[in-house]
Formats: structure tokens, sequence, C-alpha cells
């Protein structure tokens, strides 16, 4: 591992790491895990913070909870790949409250787009609804997650 990643150091590896696990620590908790007192660890947090490293905290829901248990990944494919049809699909999706990521790929189609469902009947809702209005779509391939093997939203420091 580099010893400055982008100027930080081993504490700062840490404390991001520690955050990333329980961004509720408090303060003193954080200050002891990395050996810096309460002052030290609290001001390389606001530093961490202003400089961008941190932007932001949250809580973790459990979809199935909140009846959003089926985990879908939808390929899309546009009809045109040009700058006004990409511009349009961009702004039409990050309208959509219902796509968690939607990422442009290189490859054999467009987008991938992810989205929690209740159910099947739920996701056929969606793709109608949804995914089939935003502009230029031509086409859709689309994976239903049986088993999620590995969910992990921490960066490797």
């Amino acid at each position: 591992m580099d010893s400055d990643i982008d100027g930080l150091d081993r504490i700062d590896r840490k404390i991001l790491t520690i955050l990333q696990a329980d961004g509720r620590i408090t303060t003193t908790e954080l200050a002891e895990r990395i050996g810096l007192s309460a002052t030290a660890a609290a001001e390389r947090v606001k530093r961490l913070t202003r400089d961008g490293f941190i932007v932001g905290y949250r809580a973790e829901l459990d979809p199935a909870r909140i009846g959003r248990g089926l985990l879908v990944f939808v390929e899309v494919l546009l009809d045109r790949t040009s700058p006004d049809v990409f511009d349009a699909f961009a702004t039409a999706v990050r309208r959509a409250p219902e796509v968690m990521e939607c990422h442009m790929v290189a490859g054999g189609f467009d987008y991938l787009i992810k989205s929690r469902v209740r159910d099947m009947a739920a996701y056929r809702r969606f793709l109608a609804d949804v995914i089939l209005a935003l502009p230029g779509v031509r086409e859709t391939r689309t994976y239903a997650v049986m088993e999620e093997v590995k969910t992990f939203d921490r960066l490797p420091l």
C-alpha cells in the first residue's frame, strides 16, 4: 500500500476505515482506536470532510424490511448513441427515485441500472413504467439476483 495516497497518512486511512464501518462512532471512541486525543481526531475528521474524502453519513436499511427485497440489474441499450440521447437519458434517470444506481458502460450495451423492488410483479411495473419510459431505450436485459454473495460498500484503503 502506498504510504501517501492523495495526502492521506496511515492515521487518516485508519480513520476512514473505521468511519466506513461505523459512521456513528463517537469522537472519543474514534480517538481511542487511533491513538490520538479527541481534539486531534475531530480535527482530522473535519479536514477529511473539508477535503472531500468524507462526503456524507447515512443509515443502512434492510431492503427486505422496507419492501425492497428483490435486487435487479438491467442492461439498457439505446436506440442511438449521440450526446443528446445520452443527456436526455441521464437527466431522466436522475429523476427516477426507483433507480439506485446507473452507470454508462463500455461493451455490448450502454447503461447498467441497479434497482430494488418488492417482487417480480413490482419489477414488471418498474420495467414498464420507468425503464421503458426512459428516452432512447431500444432494448433491455434483466438480471434478478437470486443470492447476494458479497455486498460491500466500503472502499479498501
